[in-house]
């Protein structure tokens, strides 16, 4: 496998372990994976981006401008920020989540309307998952980033069993249930 996969979302939308598993999967493959996050405010709700890249040898965690092959988004907002970095014909994976930043909560700016339809004009491919509402019928909110890995999996064509396999790498064994039953309804969307 060889990709270069910008994950961005807001503080505690659980980036990092997403990086995690993609890298746990890189591994299973014999692939060389090296990841970098970079927090804004994420405590304050503020943007977190984690750059994975995933080759037979990678020299640099950095994603550079158009350089990323996939942008993984856990906020709609989050995904139009970061187009600048996805390649042409680039593919994003957007989660449909509105969470709203401090400038719109105080009245001082609007969210953004039509941001899929933004994204589509600067993408080869989106695909737009209701990773939230997965989360919430499974009774765990904080499964969103699970649903993304798997629906990404799905439309990288990775085995479910692969997926399944750096998941369990991943995570806690008490917490693999709950984020396998994410992972698979993340994958039968995507």
């Amino acid at each position: 496998m060889k990709a270069n996969i910008l994950i961005v979302g807001v503080g505690g939308q659980g980036t990092l372990l997403a990086s995690r598993i993609l890298g746990a999967l890189a591994d299973l493959e014999g692939s060389d994976c090296k990841l970098s996050e970079v927090h804004g405010m994420s405590q304050r709700g503020g943007s977190v981006v984690t750059n994975v890249k995933i080759a037979d040898e990678v020299k640099s965690p950095i994603i550079g401008l158009r350089d990323a092959d996939i942008i993984m988004a856990f906020e709609k907002l989050e995904a139009l920020r970061y187009t600048n970095y996805l390649k042409k014909g680039g593919v994003i994976v957007v989660n449909d989540q509105e969470i709203l930043p401090m400038p719109v909560i105080t009245g001082a700016r609007k969210y953004p309307e039509h941001i899929v339809e933004d994204l589509r004009e600067r993408a080869g491919k989106v695909i737009v998952v209701p990773a939230l509402a997965i989360a919430e019928e499974i009774g765990n909110l904080k499964t969103v980033n699970v649903v993304m890995i798997g629906a990404l999996a799905k439309n990288l064509g990775i085995p479910f069993e692969k997926i399944d396999a750096a998941l369990k790498a991943a995570v806690k064994p008490k917490l693999y249930e709950v984020n396998r039953t994410a992972l698979q309804r993340g994958y039968d969307i995507g």
